[in-house]
């Protein structure tokens, strides 16, 4: 299991990344243990994500969002995928040991 995900930081700037564990990674940017990008824009906002069957998979699509415009990011975030956040959580919680 895999998930991209996308921060706001406090100065209004997206941050988007990867991860196999959604809730350790945005508590490890929180903490200002994450990317060196988010450590100096505390504190960070899940506004987006989405799930995937295998990380190599959420890492091509990690580099394509990463591509994009801030406006074509704030368009998929505002058009988003509803409920994006909780059917994750519930899809890596089903699937824990």
């Amino acid at each position: 299991m895999a998930y991209v995900y996308i921060l706001e930081c406090a100065d209004g700037t997206l941050y988007t990344g990867a991860t196999r564990d959604l809730e350790r990674r945005i508590a490890q940017h929180q903490s200002g243990r994450g990317a060196k990008y988010t450590r100096g824009r505390l504190p960070v906002r899940l506004v987006y994500a989405e799930f995937y069957d295998a990380i190599g998979e959420a890492f091509s699509r990690e580099k394509r969002v990463q591509r994009l415009s801030r406006r074509q990011k704030l368009a998929l975030v505002e058009s988003g995928w509803e409920g994006a956040i909780e059917v994750a959580k519930a899809r890596q919680k089903a699937n824990e040991p």
